[in-house]
């Protein structure tokens, strides 16, 4: 996992009104909502609200992060999903 002095990330799951699902990574889940709420960070999300978290979770260092981030983007939109239910998320 990370090391005491480097800060965790975390990988999460929003999901726009009309039903598009956007994964990120972030060391504040929180903070990252409310920059997207805002509509700041990622051009995909802009206008696209309300936005609803839909999964988060803590992985570790940016890289496991990074990484994770890349296996689930590169899912279907069905294959997001169903990750999704797997991991316990509605």
């Amino acid at each position: 996992m990370s090391s005491p002095s480097s800060p965790c990330w975390y990988l999460y799951v929003v999901e726009t009104a009309g039903g598009a699902l956007y994964t990120g990574i972030t060391t504040d889940v929180a903070r990252r909502l409310a920059e997207h709420a805002a509509g700041r960070g990622a051009k995909a999300l802009r206008g696209r609200g309300p936005l609803l978290l839909r999964h988060q979770e803590a992985v570790g260092s940016r890289s496991e992060a990074l990484r994770l981030e890349a296996v689930v983007k590169r899912l279907s939109a069905t294959d997001k999903r169903a990750w999704l239910s797997r991991r316990g998320s509605p």
